[in-house]
Order: C-alpha cells, then sequence, then structure tokens
C-alpha cells in the first residue's frame, strides 16, 4: 500500500544499480517521561497517544505500532488524521534513539 517502485537508477558511488523506493508514513513528535517509576510516552501532535512501560527500550519498542494502531482507528472511523502524510525516498537518512 505505502511501497512505490521507480525504475532502476545507476549508482555511479557504489557501482551498482539501486531501486528508488518512495514510502509514505507519519512523523510523529513524540515525548517521554519518567512517571512513577514507569516511562510514558504521550504526543502533543496526536490525542489518545499513550505508551506506558517499564523500560524506556520498551516503550520506543512499541510506539510506532501503538501510533499506527490508533490512526488506523481514526480513519476506520472517518476522522481525518491531523499528521500530514508524509513520503520518503529510500534510500534516507534518519535519527534513531538508542538507549545507553
Amino acid at each position: 500500500m505505502f511501497d512505490n517502485f521507480s525504475p532502476l537508477c545507476y549508482n555511479l558511488a557504489m557501482m551498482s544499480t539501486e531501486a528508488t523506493i518512495l514510502i509514505a508514513g507519519y512523523r510523529l513528535p513524540v515525548v517521554v517521561e519518567r512517571v512513577n517509576g514507569s516511562y510514558q510516552a504521550t504526543s502533543p501532535a496526536l490525542d489518545g497517544f499513550l505508551v506506558l512501560a517499564d523500560s524506556l527500550e520498551e516503550v520506543l519498542a512499541l510506539a510506532p505500532g501503538v501510533a499506527r494502531t490508533l490512526l488506523e482507528a481514526m480513519q476506520d472511523k472517518g476522522i481525518t488524521p491531523p499528521l500530514p502524510l508524509e513520503e520518503v525516498q529510500l534510500p534516507t537518512q534518519i535519527e534513531v534513539l538508542v538507549p545507553a
């Protein structure tokens, strides 16, 4: 549903062919806090988004699935998600939070 493949392009730097892939997704700002000994993630951009877990790693692992479920439920009810759908062309660079 979100993957669109374009013709192959030639990457001179790598001396190989590489498929350009477009994916669509939502960019969600998330606030992670320590609350009563647990970790909590909320989002100022998505009402109802809440993840509670015992560790930071678990909150970060669960957050995308919780957001996807909430966004799908909104769409099923005919509610337009409050976030713009973005297209990203792969390869791309992203930041990942890796707890120490």
